[in-house]
């Protein structure tokens, strides 16, 4: 699938949520569908796109950069490399999130669970000679506060 019709399928997904108000759309089989918001990475602006979270449990939910096979990686893949502090909405619910790309052994761990939510995956890693990478989103760490550094 090229980029256009990516875009046009994650306009389209919006709509959906919004028209139902969040009634229909947030789950693709057994998946849960997520929006991510990344900054992007030259303009510092939001950048959202709705993504499938294969793997998912209470505090993480793991995406696939797969851009259906495409050579290249995602832009909101490269957006999060830069600047890892996401946040992933899931059912109409915000979570400030930590994003990262899984080690060799996590994705080695993970990839098997994958292709079992949606077996499109060892597709799209067929397609290409990069390697997919496999996006561990945690919630972020607690930050400080002036009475904690006090």
């Amino acid at each position: 699938m090229n980029l256009f019709a990516h875009r046009w399928l994650n306009r389209v997904h919006r709509g959906v949520l919004k028209l139902t108000r969040g009634h229909l759309g947030w789950t693709i089989g057994a998946m849960p569908v997520v929006q991510l918001t990344t900054v992007g990475r030259t303009t510092g602006a939001p950048r959202s796109v709705m993504l499938t979270a294969p793997v998912h449990d209470a505090d993480r939910y793991v995406l696939v950069a797969s851009r259906g096979g495409d050579p290249r990686h995602p832009q909101w893949y490269l957006n999060l490399v830069a600047d890892p502090d996401v946040e992933v909405t899931v059912r109409g619910r915000t979570l400030r999130m930590h994003a990262r790309t899984a080690t060799v052994k996590e994705r080695a761990g993970l990839w098997p669970e994958i292709i079992a939510a949606y077996s499109g995956y060892a597709r799209y890693q067929q397609k290409t000679t990069r390697e997919i990478p496999v996006v561990i989103c945690e919630p972020r760490s607690p930050q400080p506060t002036e009475a904690d550094t006090a």
